[in-house]
C-alpha cells in the first residue's frame, strides 16, 4: 500500500546514525542519588544499560530539576524496550516528557529545519506514527496512534513509511540530546514545529505521550491511506472515519501536501524531476503538488482546482477533493480563504496528533506559554537559495 501521506524532502548527506543501534533513553526525573551541580542535571544510567558514555548533561532549572526530584518519589516507572532500531531503556520518571527540555528540543529543530529543509519529512512522520489508530480499539497501544512505535524498524518496513528513516536519523541527535523527551512527542512536536516554521499556522499541541515499549507493540500493516485506490473518496472516508476524522478534516489535512515532493521511487508516484524540483533544495529531483514547494499556504487548493501545471502533481486522492460534493465544500473554501483553511487545518492537525495517544500526565502539557511568534516577511520562493543552504 502507498500512502496519500507522502510529504517527503530527502535530505542531503543525513547524519549516519547506525540503524542497529540502541540508544540509552534517560527518563525526564532524575533519580534521588542524581546530583545537581550549576544548574546541570547529570544522569548515570545503570551499570546493567551503561556505555562507554553513559553520563549524559542536560540543562535543567534548578526548580524542575528539584520539583522532579520531589515527585520521583511519588511515581516510578520502568520501561525496557528489548528491540528496535531506536530502541531505549526508560528508568525512573515522573511525566513522559519534561517541559523544558521539550522547549529546548523545539529550538534544536528549528535550527534542523533551518539547514536541512526537512519540513515536508517531518510532517509526514507525525502524520504516520498517529495515523495507525483506529478509534474501534479501546486498547493501548494496539488501538494505534501517536506511541513512538514507527521508530522501530518493523514498522518503518511498511511501504507507506518508505523514507522515513532519514526523518528519524535527523531526529535522534535531539532525542540523544533530550532523553527526558519521548519519541512520541518528538515526532509530533517536530511535525508541528515544521508546519509553523514553513508558515503555516501555530498548532494548539500538547504533550506528555507515552511511548511503546518494543516492536510487538506496532500495528500491523495497511493503517495508511493510499494514494491511488479505485475509490479515492470513498477509502478516504473509510480511513480517516477509521481514526474518528470528518470530511472537514480530510480536506484540511490534504493542504499539507502544499509541503514537499513525491518520488516515484518512493511512492509510486510523481515524476523523477520537474523544472521545480530538479535543483532541490536537498537532493534534486521528485514532483511536488505546488510550486513552493516550501511554504505552507493554500496553493495546494488553488492549484489542484486549476489544474494550470502538468508538473504539478495530482494524485487520484487529491482530485477526489474537488470532485466529492462534501469534500469540494471545503476545498472551494479553502481555495479563497486562506484563514480559514488555516484555522482548520491547526484544528485538524492537532486532532490527529493525539490520536490513540496516552498522555501522562492525563490532561497533557503545554509548552506554549511563550507569545505567538511574528509573522516572517513573504519572500518570493528562489530553490537554488535554498539548496545553498544560505540565508
Amino acid at each position: 500500500m502507498r500512502s496519500i501521506l507522502t510529504l517527503s524532502n530527502p535530505i542531503p548527506n543525513p547524519p549516519t546514525t547506525s540503524p542497529s543501534h540502541h540508544h540509552p533513553m534517560a527518563a525526564n526525573c532524575l533519580p534521588p542519588a542524581a546530583a545537581l551541580s550549576g544548574g546541570i542535571a547529570i544522569r548515570r544510567l545503570p551499570a546493567t544499560t551503561a556505555r562507554p558514555s553513559s553520563i549524559a548533561f542536560h540543562p535543567l532549572s534548578s526548580s524542575a530539576s528539584l520539583k522532579c526530584l520531589r515527585l520521583s518519589h511519588q511515581k516510578r516507572s520502568k520501561i525496557h524496550v528489548s528491540s528496535g532500531n531506536f530502541g531505549a531503556v526508560v528508568t525512573t520518571k515522573c511525566f513522559a516528557s519534561d517541559p523544558e527540555q521539550l522547549k529546548s528540543a523545539r529550538e534544536d529543530i528549528k535550527d534542523l529545519l533551518k539547514t536541512t529543509f526537512c519540513h515536508p519529512i517531518m510532517v509526514r512522520l507525525g502524520w504516520h506514527d498517529a495515523g495507525t489508530y483506529n478509534k474501534n480499539i479501546e486498547e493501548w497501544p494496539q488501538r494505534g496512534g501517536a506511541n513512538g512505535s514507527l521508530r522501530f524498524d518493523v514498522e518503518q518496513k511498511h511501504a507507506a513509511n518508505a523514507g522515513l528513516v532519514n526523518a528519524l536519523k535527523l531526529l535522534q541527535p535531539i532525542k540523544d540530546k533530550y532523553a527526558g523527551v519521548t519519541y512520541a512527542d518528538l515526532f509530533q512536536l517536530a511535525s508541528a514545529t515544521a508546519v509553523e516554521d514553513a508558515g503555516g499556522p501555530k498548532i494548539p499541541m500538547k504533550y506528555g505521550r507515552v511511548d511503546v515499549t518494543g516492536p510487538e507493540q506496532c500495528p500491523e500493516e495497511g493503517r495508511l491511506p493510499d494514494a491511488g485506490p479505485p475509490s479515492p473518496a470513498d477509502h478516504l472516508r473509510d480511513v480517516f472515519y477509521r481514526m474518528g476524522l470528518t470530511d472537514k478534516d480530510i480536506v484540511a489535512l490534504s493542504g499539507a501536501h502544499t509541503l514537499g515532493r513525491s518520488r516515484p521511487e518512493r511512492s509510486g508516484w510523481g515524476k523523477p524531476e520537474t523544472k521545480y524540483t530538479k535543483d532541490g533544495p536537498g537532493a534534486p529531483g521528485g514532483q511536488s503538488w505546488t510550486v513552493k514547494w516550501l511554504r505552507f499556504d493554500n496553493s495546494y487548493f488553488k492549484d489542484i482546482k486549476e489544474k494550470r501545471d502538468e508538473d504539478l502533481l495530482v494524485l487520484p486522492t487529491d482530485a477526489a477533493l474537488f470532485e466529492d460534493p462534501s469534500f469540494k465544500v471545503f476545498a472551494e473554501k479553502y481555495a479563497v480563504d486562506e484563514k480559514a483553511f488555516f484555522d482548520d487545518y491547526a484544528e485538524a492537525h492537532a486532532k490527529l496528533s493525539n490520536l490513540g495517544a496516552k498522555f501522562d500526565p492525563p490532561e497533557g502539557l503545554s509548552i506554549n506559554d511563550e507569545p505567538p511568534p511574528v509573522a516572517a516577511a513573504q519572500e518570493k520562493f528562489v530553490a537554488a537559495k535554498y539548496s545553498s543552504g544560505k540565508d
